[in-house]
């Protein structure tokens, strides 16, 4: 059953990895300016879906129980406010959020082990992760591969904009 297990979070941090190097070579390809479009009209602008996706990463870090989130400034302005409610950093800045907390999240990645990937993140209490086990850390990294695909499909159309 281990080497199983083993697959199954293999496949699961594969997913996770290829969806961050997409959003990686996107970034390459636009300028700040592009980046700060709306993906359609009356929609959010890139810059906002990255400092959103930067902001839920960064909160990764001690829901993982890895250690505390780098940038908790972010938390305002792009997980409680929607998109042009509050002024955000410019789009460099934003850039370097987003490598930070990736990197420091793939550096924790790659030193668990298959059974802490199975643990309890911190925000389920002992007795609640007695009786629902599979409120685990790889339910997080689940949870959050899947909105990191969501707003990778929101980013492409900026993408396609400088194709039109």
């Amino acid at each position: 059953m281990k080497h199983h297990e083993e697959l199954l979070i293999k496949s699961v941090l594969d997913s996770w990895f290829n969806h961050i190097s997409r959003i990686d070579n996107l970034l390459d390809t636009l300028t700040d300016e592009e980046l700060h479009m709306e993906v359609a009209p009356g929609r959010n602008r890139g810059t906002y879906l990255i400092g959103h996706l930067t902001a839920v990463h960064d909160r990764m870090l001690p829901l993982l129980g890895f250690e505390d989130h780098h940038h908790p400034h972010l938390d305002e302005i792009f997980i409680t406010s929607a998109d042009k409610e509050k002024d955000m950093p410019p789009a460099a800045e934003l850039r370097k959020y987003w490598k930070d907390v990736n990197d420091t999240l793939a550096n924790h990645f790659k030193s668990q082990q298959p059974e802490e990937w199975l643990q309890r993140h911190t925000a389920v209490s002992e007795e609640d992760f007695a009786k629902e086990p599979h409120r685990n850390k790889m339910n997080v990294l689940v949870s959050r591969t899947t909105h990191l695909a969501y707003h990778f499909g929101q980013l492409i159309f900026l993408d396609h904009k400088r194709h039109d």
